[in-house]
């Protein structure tokens, strides 16, 4: 079984909160995920949902402020096995094209 979330975590400050983000991500490190992040967020897979919210939880408490916000979206299919990568190769095979487009 994997579970694959979507996790964004981070201060609620005025300007840059990359420093603390980056925070939280290193915290996902003393955990058997895997995980990469985008512009939005970051992707995590884990074998079991215990693991991931156990990351999840680290990732929370390692960025600093008064307030923090936390976002997480997660996929538990508890029948199949599927990746994140398997999902968005799905999505590539019906557009017959790699699901990413740089504007012009």
């Amino acid at each position: 079984m994997t579970v694959i979330a979507m996790l964004s975590v981070a201060p609620v400050i005025e300007g840059s909160m990359s420093s603390e983000v980056a925070k939280a991500v290193a915290a996902l490190d003393d955990f058997d995920v895997s995980y990469e992040t985008n512009p939005m967020g970051t992707v995590i897979e884990a074998d079991d949902i215990d693991e991931l919210l156990a990351a999840v939880g680290a990732a929370h408490k390692a960025v600093d402020g008064d307030r923090v916000s936390t976002f997480l979206k997660v996929d538990d299919k508890r029948t199949s096995d599927q990746r994140a990568a398997d999902k968005v190769s799905a999505v590539e095979d019906h557009l017959g094209r790699p699901a990413k487009r740089d504007a012009e």
